[in-house]
């Protein structure tokens, strides 16, 4: 009972000063928001990222030939001739747990009727798509049959198809790929840009000796040479020891003993997403710390605001005082008022931070996810700051002698 009556004249008296309490509460109303809004876009760009990860594979990893020197200038990782198809198919022997396939990469121009785009052509084996656990939207497949003699067979990336056949279906169609004509037989399911906007979809692909011979070229001395081999892991094994066995596999292979360099680079792209992920989530509860600040200055005003209601209010803790209210029931009630306009801060906050990261998605394009547990954590974070902000307005109060108390007028 007494705490519900604590509760009416905490309302009570902030009713009687409307305009003062709103602007009391907006630190705590701008800080609550901020930090719903930070988690929310930090929580947005992880899941993005895992899903990045999910796209491109969370057990894969590609091998790409190390950069060789060229006139004594080092060129860019990929363009050796280091790594052959036989790698992969070693590797795919020699490990049970490993699936390897090789591919051919070649930036290539595309022409159909009126239409023309540049994007990259993947020579590829029957392995790819499964490997990469893509599947084929429109259309097939490429067979054994058509990778086996370098059939002039094309399936289209989403984008691709989207930029050479804006009003049709591609599938049947003939394209032109440096100058050459390949029958589309497939469209791939879309799977979109990653975090830091790559567009997975920008890609066609061939049969790998297609690419080589048509596309690419033989490389006089190396008529196997590939760009790069995709490896997946087993999910029952973990990829960090894998990675290790192919490495070691792939020197032995190469006859590099002693100190000498690998000759090829492993990039697994989920370990630079995961660091992506962590970068992410550090700079998340960097922001949302930073924003937290405007909950300590919310803190702050509202102290102020106390202080000057118990030097306006002195007569009635008097008379409260006289009637037989303790010093304890004082300070309770003032520092149920504190603690009240935090909250109604708080209210207001979230509603606001709501209403932010709605914009932030829908205006500035930014991924957020919403949640409850940011909501809580400013909510709690506000009710701590109304306490121990307001205490000692309240303590102050309680403090106050009832006799003198009643001298002011």
């Amino acid at each position: 009972m007494r705490t519900v009556l604590n509760i009416r004249e905490a309302w009570r008296a902030i009713r009687a000063n409307t305009l003062r309490s709103v602007l009391t509460t907006l630190g705590v109303v701008f800080g609550v928001a901020s930090v719903i809004v930070m988690i929310s876009i930090g929580a947005g760009t992880q899941q993005r990222i895992r899903e990045d990860i999910e796209k491109l594979g969370p057990n894969t990893f590609t091998i790409n030939p190390a950069p060789i020197l060229v006139a004594g200038i080092r060129t860019s990782p990929g363009t050796g001739r280091s790594l052959t198809d036989d790698d992969a198919a070693v590797l795919s022997r020699e490990f049970t747990h490993v699936d390897a396939t090789p591919i051919v990469r070649v930036r290539a121009h595309m022409v159909s009727g009126g239409w023309n785009w540049s994007s990259w052509v993947l020579g590829i084996t029957t392995d790819y798509l499964r490997i990469k656990d893509w599947n084929v939207a429109n259309g097939r497949s490429l067979g054994f049959d058509e990778v086996g003699a370098g059939a002039k067979a094309v399936i289209l990336g989403a984008t691709v198809a989207g930029k050479l056949f804006p009003n049709d279906d591609p599938v049947g169609r003939d394209i032109r790929i440096n100058h050459l004509s390949f029958r589309v037989i497939g469209v791939l399911a879309p799977k979109g840009e990653t975090v830091d906007g790559l567009d997975l979809d920008d890609v066609a692909l061939v049969p790998l000796a297609a690419a080589r011979n048509h596309l690419a070229g033989r490389q006089s001395g190396r008529p196997r040479a590939v760009s790069a081999i995709v490896v997946k892991v087993d999910p029952a094994f973990a990829l960090e020891p894998a990675k290790v066995e192919i490495r070691d596999s792939l020197r032995v292979r190469h006859g590099l003993v002693g100190g000498k360099e690998d000759g090829f680079l492993i990039h697994d792209m989920a370990q630079i997403h995961k660091l992506q992920e962590a970068s992410s989530s550090a700079l998340t509860i960097l922001l949302a710390s930073v924003a937290s600040i405007s909950l300590l200055t919310g803190g702050i005003g509202i102290m102020n605001i106390m202080l000057v209601s118990v030097t306006e209010r002195t007569r009635e803790i008097g008379i409260r005082g006289t009637i037989g209210a303790s010093p304890n029931d004082i300070l309770v009630q003032f520092l149920v008022e504190a603690v009240m306009l935090s909250m109604l801060g708080a209210a207001l906050g979230v509603l606001l931070g709501i209403a932010g990261a709605s914009i932030a998605e829908n205006v500035f394009n930014l991924r957020t996810a919403l949640s409850i547990e940011p909501v809580v954590l400013a909510s709690s974070f506000a009710a701590l700051v109304g306490i121990a902000f307001g205490y000692y307005p309240a303590w102050k109060a309680s403090r106050l002698p009832p006799v003198e108390a009643l001298r002011y007028e």
